[in-house]
């Protein structure tokens, strides 16, 4: 009886499994797992939604398809390549995979002279272009964990794209410099109806929210930084908010000794974004002349960071960069996937998505799909190649939303689909 008690707890001590977690840009590493004998995977806590959602998930043992006709995998990879040689400018968007699947597309791109687009390109260039164009001064999660006294965040809840940031990172029970966490301060600025419940302490002290419309945050923030500039102003209130809720939230700013402004530019859809994030990034610049004050941007998943740092690694530029020349060129407004494609200018369209079934843009032009084997499709692609899902099938590395580490992810079961570097590997290797 004692040998078998020791056999299960051996059996069952080989499905316990430790995993990371691409399901948001925080790659949390830390992600127990338990293994079933049939394969599927059962996460031992619940607290993370988005975990959940990406390691429950039944994966189902999908087939290539030629116009939702069944094929063999070598006959899509020579359809595939098909199409791209016919091509004279294709655009490989969608983008979503890991280091290695980008570098494998990198190669693809160089020899067929396709544009690159990632799905969340939109948000990550009103970033982007704000970093190229002035700069900025930001900090990393582990900075923010073991400093921060004052966040505030600008026009989002967080918790929507990063469920456990003020679990792991604000209310954190222990930090390098014996920080007490719970005595943090948390402010919402901008948005309205969002659930700040995650920024009340776990002494019970509630956040400050001062809310107004996420189109009016602009001429918010632009008052903010003329007050921390020490401006004397003559209005009362400013989009709803008084003018002294401001004036107070600009002293907390510079009494702070690390305040951290944060926020996410999926929630920034309006015309000319970009111009409140260097808006933002002045108002930190400000604060650092007398005290400590950094930018934490939030992104939007689905290995945009990956992507973006591997694009720039090889060709110099982040997506948004096209090898149609020869070369690469990199272009933020034109080289879009929806310009490119209703433009007339891409002929043909190469959708990745690994890590979720997401489907590609409706488009009369040539359609090639290489992603997870989930999709189900109201318009058949001329091909569709199922691939493994990093993280679960797949081994890979991911970077973290503030690229300061790359992190392993784990083939946690078994698959009899091709991985994506290798598909795309195979498709170049017929490209002319």
């Amino acid at each position: 009886m004692c040998s078998m008690k020791i056999q299960q707890d051996i059996k069952q001590a080989s499905n316990n499994l430790v995993a990371t977690c691409p399901g948001c840009g925080m790659v949390c590493d830390d992600i127990s797992i338990i293994k079933n004998n049939h394969d599927s995977l059962k996460l031992m806590t619940t607290d993370c939604a988005k975990s959940v959602t990406f390691f429950e998930q039944v994966l189902i043992e999908a087939k290539p398809t030629i116009h939702g006709k069944t094929v063999e995998l070598n006959e899509a990879i020579k359809k595939a390549a098909e199409i791209l040689n016919a091509a004279n400018q294709p655009l490989i968007a969608g983008l979503g995979t890991e280091v290695q699947g980008m570098r494998a597309i990198m190669q693809l791109a160089d020899k067929a002279g396709a544009t690159l687009d990632h799905m969340h390109s939109n948000a990550t260039m009103r970033n982007t272009l704000v970093m190229q164009n002035s700069g900025w001064q930001i900090t990393t999660l582990t900075e923010v964990k073991n400093r921060v006294d004052l966040l505030l965040v600008i026009g989002t809840d967080i918790v929507s794209q990063l469920p456990q940031f003020f679990k792991r990172i604000i209310w954190n029970e222990s930090t390098l410099f014996e920080q007490d966490s719970t005595m943090r301060e948390v402010v919402y600025l901008g948005g309205t109806n969002l659930d700040t419940t995650s920024g009340t302490s776990p002494n019970g002290t509630k956040p400050t929210v001062l809310a107004c419309d996420i189109e009016k945050l602009p001429e918010v923030i632009a008052t903010l930084n003329a007050l921390i500039k020490g401006k004397r102003l003559t209005a009362t209130q400013i989009s709803g908010i008084a003018i002294e809720q401001l004036q107070t939230l600009a002293d907390r700013l510079k009494a702070a000794k690390y305040s951290v402004i944060t926020w996410s530019t999926s929630a920034l859809v309006f015309s000319h974004a970009e111009l409140l994030v260097q808006s933002i990034t002045e108002c930190i610049s400000t604060l650092n002349q007398t005290t400590r004050a950094a930018g934490l941007p939030i992104t939007s998943g689905d290995g945009d960071t990956s992507v973006n740092n591997v694009a720039t690694w090889i060709s110099g530029y982040p997506v948004r960069s096209s090898y149609k020349r020869g070369y690469p060129e990199y272009n933020p407004t034109d080289f879009s996937t929806e310009k490119l494609l209703n433009d007339v200018e891409a002929d043909a369209l190469v959708w990745i998505s690994t890590f979720k079934p997401n489907l590609p843009p409706s488009t009369n032009k040539p359609l090639i799909v290489i992603g997870h084997p989930n999709m189900v499709f109201t318009q058949e692609p001329d091909v569709f190649i199922p691939v493994r899902v990093p993280g679960i099938q797949q081994k890979g590395l991911m970077f973290r939303m503030d690229s300061a580490v790359t992190l392993p992810l784990k083939q946690l079961i078994d698959s009899a689909l091709p991985s994506l570097s290798d598909v795309i590997s195979q498709i170049e290797a017929h490209v002319n």
